[in-house]
């Protein structure tokens, strides 16, 4: 059985994440603290630690240098993609930003054992070669067995041991970034770093120094110099998610590193080589951006090599109710609600829904009526799917991921502002005293999808300056 020590201040996480893991089969000890872990045990036994980055005393990186043998996974609660480069180059094998998902978890763990245990050339258990096949598999990373979700696994398997650079596209909530971790997991690069980027959640004026790093001084800031994520990923895979929101200078360096193999830091004369496999994600039609000169058609041919389209939920009718139980399953586990079940109203219900949120609306529509459930069926009233956010103070269907209508709404039958004009409305009021964040958090969906709605229907973003003359930004 493999063991794994966790190193973590905070109890209820601590214990959170030890009972998953023994759930899952292995052997968990823990600690406070990187002081704490050595006094009480062999540091070496251990065949994984997964450490908090912020601990009392020395930070959870000290753990690298003190288990030279034992890979460390190190979370942080900051999500900094600076900090998850300083612990890459420190020698951690892999980062995760908490609050984690639970599968998102017990994946990344699963895969630094698999790849400890190829990299010894052996393992003691005689059964851990076949299992770490199967896990490599992209089914066990990915959910699906309509056939839609078949022939992905097929190119997935078929791509990911070759060098060639891929394109997923899909729509959002469909699971681009399971995709790129399963073409890391089955490729050659897999004992290496996977480094996984949104570009539409980086600033436009960061997002050259964060991918390709800076020289000290390069800008106002810049008291250090600091690697970037390309070259971070250097010997791995690098997963550019929403790459078509890249600037137009950000494209024609990232251009650079897919011909010639080389980055320059910004504020620097030197090139320097990397070998990184890209992956590369869209919800948007780069190919239509590329005739209204959105994205560099170069880069666009460069990317496009091998294309693989995640289908959004509407077209796995045989995975939905499938989906549904996984998701019910482990939520109920989690909540202490053991033979939960759906109705076959909410089965029916949920089989006609259109799920514009994909795959992540349908996990939040199961935890929401899991959560609400005071017996053991869920019927659809719980599931809320047919709301049109009327009743509620943030509509249902702002959503991250709720893709822009095709065709013009029906009028409102009653005086409530439709979706479109709530959220406009809710923008031009607020957006003087509230950060871009906080309109985000206020409305219930990411930036990336506040940028999108903006952009949809044409309402400009408060600038710090302009040259039109606009009002200044706080």
């Amino acid at each position: 059985m493999r063991r794994i020590l966790i190193v973590e201040d905070e109890e209820i996480i601590r214990s959170a994440l030890r009972k998953l893991l023994q759930h899952a089969g292995y052997e968990v000890s823990d600690a406070g603290s990187v002081t704490d872990a050595e006094q009480r045990f062999d540091l070496q036994q251990f065949d994984l630690i997964i450490s908090d980055l912020r601990l009392p005393g020395p930070p959870g990186t000290e753990l690298i240098t003190r288990a030279p043998k034992t890979p460390v996974l190190i979370m942080t609660s900051y999500a900094s993609l600076r900090s998850a480069v300083d612990s890459m180059k420190l020698g951690a094998v892999e980062y995760i930003a908490k609050p984690f998902d639970h599968d998102e978890m017990l994946a990344a763990v699963e895969t630094i054992l698999s790849q400890s245990a190829a990299r010894a050339g052996a393992s003691p258990d005689a059964g851990v070669t076949e299992t770490e096949r199967q896990q490599s598999d992209p089914s066990r990373v990915m959910f699906g067995h309509c056939a839609a979700m078949q022939h992905v696994f097929t190119l997935i398997r078929k791509v990911a041991p070759t060098e060639t650079t891929v394109l997923v596209q899909g729509e959002s909530g469909t699971g681009k970034e399971l995709a790129a971790q399963a073409l890391h997991k089955l490729s050659p690069r897999a004992s290496r770093p996977l480094i996984s980027v949104n570009c539409a959640a980086i600033p436009e004026s960061l997002i050259e120094s964060e991918l390709f790093g800076h020289e000290k001084g390069a800008f106002t800031g810049a008291v250090s110099a600091r690697t970037g994520l390309i070259e971070a990923a250097d010997g791995g895979s690098l997963f550019l998610d929403e790459i078509g929101e890249l600037p137009a200078e950000a494209q024609a360096r990232l251009l650079r590193v897919l011909q010639e193999g080389e980055i320059r830091k910004v504020g620097s004369t030197q090139s320097r080589k990397v070998s990184v496999r890209m992956i590369a994600a869209t919800h948007r039609n780069l190919k239509a951006m590329t005739r209204t000169g959105e994205f560099r058609e170069d880069l666009y041919y460069r990317l496009n090599v091998m294309q693989i389209r995640i289908p959004p939920l509407r077209e796995r009718q045989d995975d939905i109710l499938r989906l549904a139980a996984k998701f019910l399953d482990r939520q109920a586990e989690r909540m202490g609600k053991p033979g939960l079940r759906l109705s076959p109203e909410a089965m029916r219900t949920m089989e006609r829904h259109r799920w514009p949120g994909n795959v992540r609306e349908l996990e939040n529509a199961i935890e929401r009526a899991t959560i609400l459930c005071d017996d053991d069926t869920i019927t659809p009233s719980l599931l809320d799917l047919d709301s049109n956010g009327g009743d509620v103070s943030i509509p249902e269907a702002l959503v991250e991921g709720d893709p822009a209508p095709a065709a013009p709404q029906e009028p409102e039958t009653s005086n409530d502002l439709s979706l479109e004009d709530y959220f406009q409305h809710f923008v031009l009021e607020n957006q003087d005293r509230m950060s871009e964040t906080e309109l985000a958090q206020k409305l219930g969906i990411s930036r990336k999808s506040l940028w999108e709605r903006r952009q949809r229907l044409g309402i400009p973003r408060k600038k710090t300056s302009s040259s039109h003359g606009s009002v200044a930004g706080d």
